[in-house]
């Protein structure tokens, strides 16, 4: 299966490519510019910045850590439509847990409702759910996704003081 080079979510069908990349949708694609950039931040600086989010506190409930990226899934139908999605949050075990049980819910609700997808993927996404309630990302050691969004946030970070700087010049220069 697939994973979005931008947000790393799977990829089933669909999605935009680029060279030996692949997206998710077009918004991972215009924001994939970011991924150039963050392959050039300096290790020890993203090291000092992963370690830093990942012993942090949770950004949806405020509780200790450790954070990482917890995927939770989920789909819904009506008739002949069927919208499914990853919904990847950074957070921790917790939430992450709450996130994965309501689209296990929702999507055992909402899913089966479409014909012929609601009937193929509802099942894939609630047991995605529940696989993940059960074996969550290993605690002692960021993840992989996680160190990306990471990068990629600290890049559109650079990204954004180096405008911010750019801008305040050009406003002295007159």
């Amino acid at each position: 299966m697939a994973r979005c080079s931008y947000c790393g979510s799977s990829i089933l069908f669909g999605g935009v490519s680029e060279g030996k990349l692949r997206f998710c949708n077009a918004n991972c694609h215009r924001q994939g510019y970011l991924l150039a950039l963050a392959d050039q931040i300096p290790e020890d600086l993203m090291a000092e910045h992963l370690a830093e989010v990942h012993q942090g506190d949770c950004p949806k409930c405020g509780g200790p850590g450790p954070i990482d990226v917890h995927t939770s899934y989920s789909v819904w139908s009506a008739l002949v439509l069927t919208s499914w999605r990853s919904n990847p949050q950074v957070c921790c075990r917790s939430c992450g847990i709450k996130a994965k049980l309501g689209g296990a819910v929702s999507s055992g609700v909402l899913g089966w409702w479409g014909f012929p997808w609601g009937l193929f993927v509802t099942p894939i996404q609630v047991v995605r759910n529940l696989a993940g309630v059960l074996s969550s990302p290993n605690p002692t050691v960021p993840s992989a996704q996680l160190e990306n969004i990471v990068r990629v946030n600290l890049a559109a970070r650079i990204v954004e003081a180096n405008r911010q700087e750019a801008m305040r010049q050009e406003g002295g220069a007159e």
